[in-house]
């Protein structure tokens, strides 16, 4: 086969887009020239890589083949650049970070101080729910991703980040929120508010439910902390949040934490990263960020990140 670099991206283009236009305006090309670099690549393979939908385009067995290898070259193409910045005492190159929702309160605080730090890498941040990160790592999309319930059918490195723990929470008003103390059959027939089936939050509680025999009347399932949050404060129901998606006084947003035995729940946020795809010099300065931010026992995502260095 003889093909190009411009062809490569843009059938990753493809497959991450599902669509010629989406192809285009990620890679800032019209939307002719898509469609005949992406002939001639189909016409080198030889057999069909595509087929077109009433919406957006389906990859062939050899399409999803050639998106895996695109991936890799241009992983490998990409390392090789940064090896190369590396050896020249710099530091540049792109770096993609995936994070769960839950992560979002403090992951983006770190990124200006890294972007201080090296302002010649360019950082792109993905923040999507557990569902979504689990196939972006399947597809081996990002360098890193931050979770806090690593995937069991993906082959992963997951190294531990931070404590998340998980607290439950009623309206500032509810009846409960005066109280000192309090179990479980206090809180069991109350409405409870949790995020969706399948996020990190609601794996943590499911298991640890399990543990104490304890079945929640779930009247609503939500794919959002604020919009939970929102409905707690309403007067809807109690919930189980992450203590870092609150405010650090709850009661600024209508909330309160409950002092209910067996809460917080543990839980905790992950590095994780395909086994197989090594961490770039550029990655690797990001890990070496985080580790060195995020150090120490009483480390916490709302303390400042370290100044960044001449």
């Amino acid at each position: 086969m003889h093909v190009t670099w411009r062809q490569l991206r843009l059938f990753r283009a493809l497959a991450h887009t599902g669509s010629v236009t989406g192809a285009a305006e990620a890679e800032h090309v019209t939307q002719p020239t898509v469609s005949m670099q992406l002939r001639q690549l189909s016409e080198a393979a030889g057999v069909p890589l595509y087929e077109a939908l009433p919406r957006g385009v389906r990859l062939t067995d050899a399409g999803q083949r050639l998106a895996h290898a695109c991936e890799d070259i241009l992983h490998r193409w990409a390392t090789f650049e940064m090896e190369l910045a590396d050896l020249q005492g710099l530091k540049r190159g792109r770096l993609d970070v995936a994070v769960v929702s839950t992560a979002k309160s403090f992951i983006p605080r770190l990124l200006g101080p890294f972007s201080q730090r090296y302002p010649d890498i360019d950082v792109h941040l993905e923040v999507a729910n557990r569902d979504s990160i689990v196939r972006r790592l399947e597809q081996s999309l990002d360098d890193l991703v931050i979770m806090t319930t690593p995937p069991e059918h993906v082959a992963v490195e997951a190294e531990p980040l931070l404590d998340n723990p998980l607290v439950l929470v009623a309206a500032a008003q509810h009846p409960l929120a005066t109280r000192k103390r309090l179990t479980l059959d206090a809180v069991a027939g109350e409405r409870f508010i949790l995020r969706e089936p399948g996020s990190g939050t609601r794996i943590s509680c499911e298991r640890q439910f399990a543990q104490w025999g304890f079945s929640p009347r779930v009247q609503m399932s939500l794919g959002s902390n604020e919009a939970i949050k929102q409905a707690v404060a309403g007067g809807y129901g109690l919930a189980v949040l992450s203590r870092h998606a609150l405010d650090r006084d709850p009661a600024h947003e209508g909330l309160a934490v409950l002092p209910v035995k067996g809460f917080p729940i543990p839980s905790r946020w992950y590095l994780v990263r395909r086994r197989e795809r090594q961490p770039t010099p550029v990655a690797a300065a990001f890990l070496d960020f985080l580790r060195e931010s995020l150090a120490g026992p009483d480390a916490s995502p709302d303390a400042p990140a370290r100044p960044a260095r001449r």
